[in-house]
């Protein structure tokens, strides 16, 4: 009987121990989350205000929350350029 008393008593320690590793595998991902995050996030070169992607007819755009200015990836002006020039509007006309 005392056997099964240090049996358990093992038991019970090994999963204490392996929940508290859980626990703290947990925490540890999610700081890394949050400095990945923070590292993924753009600055709008103009005013330092975050620069937030938004879908423009189907092109992604970078937004700037403070000063709206819109800021274009490469190859994202000539998405919007083909575009307008497909459907006729004045942007592909004033650059054109």
């Amino acid at each position: 009987m005392a056997v099964d008393l240090e049996d358990r008593g093992q038991a019970l320690e090994n999963e204490y121990f392996r929940r508290k590793e859980q626990e703290l595998i947990q925490k540890m991902k999610a700081r890394l989350e949050a400095e990945n995050a923070k590292n993924t996030e753009m600055l709008c070169p103009r005013c330092d205000g975050k620069l937030i992607e938004t879908d423009f007819e189907d092109i992604k755009i970078d937004v700037c929350n403070k000063c709206t200015g819109v800021w274009f990836d490469a190859g994202e002006l000539a998405q919007v350029m083909d575009k307008e020039e497909k459907e006729g509007g004045w942007l592909s006309k004033f650059f054109g």
